[in-house]
This record gives C-alpha cells, structure tokens and sequence, in this order.
C-alpha cells in the first residue's frame, strides 16, 4: 500500500473541525497535525475541500430476490455507485428461509459479495421463525461471522412477516448475546386487509400502494416493538422511519430510557407521496415500504435528526428496473417490486439538502451519515471518524459543486434515478477505502472484489485500535 499525506483540507468529524494534514500508511491513519513531515508519502491535495470520514450506509438490499425477481443493482454496480456517492462501508441484508439453516443464508450473501464488492462490507440477518435450529445457530453467527444486528419484519403478510411471538423472542435472544434487532415496523396485517380491499374496488394505480399503508400503521407498529423492546429489557433499531407517528413513538420510547434507535432515508426527507401520482404508471418507480408521505412528514424527520430522535440515514438501496420490473405491477400496485435506487445520492443530499439548508449542522451531518451507523453496528473507532489507529476511510469532498441528479449521469444499473433533476451543491471527488483510491478525482480507480468483509463487535463493544505512533494526535 502506498503510504499518503492528504493535505490542505478541513477535516470534519462527528465533533471537530480542524485544518490540517492526515498521514496514512498501511491503510491506517496513522498522524494528524499541521506541516505533517510527509517525506517518501504521496501527497492529496485536498484544498477547498472537506476531508470526512467514509459514509456508512447501514441499510442496502443488493442482488436482492423479490416479488420474483431480483435487484438490478448486485455488489458490483452497486457498491461502485456507493464509492462514487462518499459511501465505503455498507451492510446488506441477508435474507433467510424458513425451514433451512440460517449458514447457507450466509454462504449465499458471501457468494454474492466476496469477488465483486469494491468497498467494505458486513451483513445483517433476517429472522423469521424461532425454532430449535435458529434459537442454536443464532449465537454462532453472532460469534463466528460478526453477524451482531438481525432483521425482523412486521410487514409483508405472508411473505416476510414475523409474529410477535418471534419479534419478542429475538429480542430476549439480542440481550443475552449482545445482538442490536432490527425492525421493519409496518402491521401487516391490517396493511393486507387494506390491500385487498382496495383490489377489490378495482383500485389498482401505484398511489394506492401509499393509500393502503397509512402512517398509523407504521406508527402503531413502531410503538408495539419499542414496548417489547422494554418489556424484553434489549435493544431495537428501526429501519426507515418516514412519518411524525413513527417519530413520536421512538421519542417516547427514548424518553422511557429504553434503547431504541432510528433510522431515516433521503428519499423520505426529500420526496412526497404525489410522486406515486404521476402518470403513465411512472408512479411506479417510487413504490417502496414503507411508503412516501405527505410533505409535512418532511419536516419532523428533520427535526428528529436534529434534536438526536432519529440517530442514522441508511439509502434502503433496493433498485428494480422501470422496464421489465417495476412494469410487473401493471394493473395491480401490489405487484410492483417494491425498491429504489438510492446508495448513489444519499451523501451529497444530506450535504446540500441538510447542511446548506440550514437543516442539520456540519458535525451532525457527519453522525448520521457514518459516525453513528459505526458505532450502533459494532464498528468505531474502526470506521465511522478521522482518528489515529482508524482505517482510512476518507471522503474528499468539494463543498461547491453543482450539480444535477439524473439517471444519464449515474453509476448503478437501474434506468432511472428517483431523484431525477434534482439540484444539489456539493459533490465526493475522491474517495479512499483503506488509504487506497476507489474514486479519485471522479473517476473508478477501484478493483472489484477488493471490500473486505466486515467481522462486527457486539452490540454496545467497540474495536481496538492498532497501535501507532504516538507524536500525533486524534479527533473523533
């Protein structure tokens, strides 16, 4: 590895601000400081730029099977799109079956992921079932894979949907093994009734995918899981809150004292539920789920990322082609594979949208584009912050670009963007995994395979820095 000195720019972390030199050798940051002495390193100039800390994207479906058929967007294209948008870390969601071990759920993300991902990487685990088998292959995945976050959906009847029985029990089993359980919180029940009423009344268009899954729904679901989650004495994460009930039960929840954490995505903050409108079924490219809201939905996610009430904003990256794709649910919004592509454009519109707006500060930018997402899922100091001993995970970052968000200018596969035309300020011009290039000045210098999989600390533990010099020093 080449040993570098990136200098001239304004390192921003979770907590500082300082201009200055980052010396990285091996792959780690190994000083930070003014007029570093840089003999035999390679010089980056970063002038005008912030320096940050790679973003952290908790929260991605890639070479993802549903509704019968599957994400266009694998570990190639889609962690490639991740590098160019200042993301360098991602964790991916390993989907189970019922009835088969949960091993060979994560051999198949493994196959998926070892020869293609251009960052690093780590996987969460979806939990449908408690049984015999789950309840003792669970802690080994825990143990030996570093598989320390699990899944559970309350939504998708009959396709994904977990009982409250296996919610419960899955968190009883995060306690005791220090895992951090995940939620899709939607009642899926009463969203099926909805669904076939609607279907019934020959109510069909994209919109009446929104129209059927309310905000109260999600937000009921949201507070039953904080009360097992307090009742169960563990640990919850709730994963793409897009509503003011969703908010107000995880502030309640936190109010209590209990652990639970939540999650946002760009889209959420960015979009409203007229999209779903659009004609000529191009409704359909922004059918997801939890669905788009209300504009006024907009502005408690950014208070709730301001006031600490949401913590983390993951892309929910789940891309399906609008031909031959999307284009399955015509005639029936509930055929429509539910997904969009977002893993591309999530750093830079919590830049231009958030910071520049007024909506989020510097630091808190940082936090919930990585700091946070490291340290919930079991990776500070490692990734998530500019410190001495952190992987260099760097993001070169040229506040005064502008630019457009359009399909004909991005790198994933999927054939529209759900940002199209977009205008933001600000854009990564160079990105390094490990103190090695994968974007520099714009450009793929990355080689597929080269993410390393991600072996991850319990829940509440954090890694142990390598040892380093000691005539530097840190901000975190």
């Amino acid at each position: 590895m080449t040993r570098k000195c990136i200098k001239n720019g304004t390192i921003v972390t979770a907590s500082d601000t300082f201009f200055g030199d980052i010396l990285v050798d091996d792959g780690i940051i190994v000083m930070i400081g003014v007029d570093l002495d840089a003999e035999g390193a390679e010089i980056v100039d970063a002038s005008g730029c912030y320096v940050f800390p790679g973003g952290i994207d908790p929260h991605t479906h890639l070479d993802m099977p549903f509704g019968g058929t599957v994400t266009i967007d694998d570990f190639e294209s889609g962690t490639i799109a991740a590098a160019y948008g200042g993301t360098t870390t991602i964790v991916d969601f390993c989907l189970t079956t019922k009835g088969k071990p949960l091993a060979s759920a994560v051999n198949a993300w493994h196959a998926k992921s070892k020869e293609k991902a251009v960052i690093d990487y780590g996987f969460h685990l979806m939990v449908s079932e408690v049984t015999d088998d789950v309840l003792y292959e669970l802690p080994k995945m825990i143990e030996e894979e570093g598989i320390t976050s699990l899944k559970v959906f309350m939504a998708y009847k009959n396709v994904l949907q977990a009982d409250d029985g296996t919610l419960y029990r899955t968190l009883l089993l995060a306690k005791e093994h220090g895992a951090l359980v995940m939620v899709h919180a939607e009642n899926g029940d009463v969203i099926d009734y909805l669904v076939k009423q609607a279907l019934s009344l020959g109510q069909t268009d994209p919109i009446y995918h929104a129209l059927t899954r309310p905000p109260e729904l999600e937000g009921e679901a949201t507070g039953r899981a904080a009360g097992l989650t307090g009742l169960a004495d563990s640990q919850l994460y709730v994963v793409h809150v897009t509503c003011a009930q969703a908010v107000n039960a995880i502030a309640e929840a936190r109010m209590k004292g209990l652990r639970v954490f939540g999650e946002t995505c760009p889209q959420y903050l960015t979009l409203d539920r007229t999209y779903l409108e659009r004609l000529d079924f191009e409704g359909a490219k922004y059918v997801w789920s939890p669905p788009l809201r209300e504009p006024e939905h907009q502005q408690a996610l950014w208070d709730a990322l301001w006031n600490g009430q949401l913590q983390t904003v993951g892309s929910d990256q789940c891309s399906f082609n609008f031909k031959g794709q999307k284009e399955l649910g015509r005639g029936d919004f509930s055929k429509i594979p539910n997904g969009g592509p977002t893993i591309e454009d999530r750093f830079s519109l919590l830049y231009s949208e958030g910071v520049r707006k007024g909506r989020l500060t510097l630091h808190k930018f940082v936090d919930v584009v990585s700091t946070t997402s490291a340290k919930l899922f079991g990776l500070f100091p490692q990734k998530g912050t500019i410190a001495i001993g952190s992987d260099a995970d760097i993001v070169i970052f040229d506040p005064m670009i502008e630019r457009t968000l359009s399909a004909a200018t991005h790198h994933m596969k999927v054939d529209y963007n759900a940002f199209e035309g977009m205008q933001v300020v600000g854009e990564p011009v160079s990105v390094l995994v490990r103190g090695e290039f994968v974007i520099r000045n714009k450009t793929f210098v990355g080689k597929p395979g080269s993410g390393q999989y991600l072996h991850r600390k319990r829940f509440g533990e954090q890694h142990k820095l390598p040892a380093v010099p000691s005539n530097g020093y840190a901000i975190t």
